[in-house]
């Protein structure tokens, strides 16, 4: 056997549900990167770079399973992140808030995150909604990874 490492994208979500300040639930999930996300960074590469980046966040009530086709949240607010940092070499995290004040009356069961240009980058759903009321707010960040990934391949005889 031999061990082959390939880079693929992959993306993880992590949230934190107040309730007037208290902490009422969280998670961690990975996420689906799109095909969206692809053209952007085929473009990108190949030097095309104007508004390719990640610019904002999206909160929508679509509870349908996430495909590579996807470009549109039902129903969607999308607001600009608010931080970004780099973990490590390969990755890029974009911090986000979903205040008191926002998308209240909604129920929040899809995240996506959105290119300057529009393009829906990449897409999360949950299984269970957010009920996003006045005193809710949700706070997480986005990560993105270009990790290798091992792959072991069996030696032929």
């Amino acid at each position: 056997m031999r061990l082959k490492e390939n880079i693929v994208p992959r993306g993880k979500i992590e949230a934190r549900v107040f309730r007037n300040g208290g902490l009422i639930d969280s998670f961690v999930e990975e996420n689906l990167i799109l095909n969206g996300a692809r053209r952007q960074l085929a473009r990108l590469i190949a030097g095309n770079v104007e508004d390719r980046h990640i610019t904002r966040i999206a909160f929508g009530t679509n509870g349908n399973p996430a495909s590579d086709e996807d470009e549109e949240l039902e129903n969607e607010y999308q607001k600009d992140i608010s931080g970004l940092s780099f973990p490590s070499p390969g990755s890029v995290r974009f911090d986000w808030l979903l205040d008191t004040s926002e998308y209240n009356g909604e129920a929040v069961i899809e995240f996506g995150l959105r290119c300057a240009d529009g393009t829906l980058f990449s897409r999360r759903v949950r299984d269970k909604p957010i009920p996003k009321e006045y005193d809710i707010s949700i706070e997480g960040s986005w990560t993105i990874s270009f990790e290798p990934v091992p792959e072991i391949i069996p030696e032929e005889e």
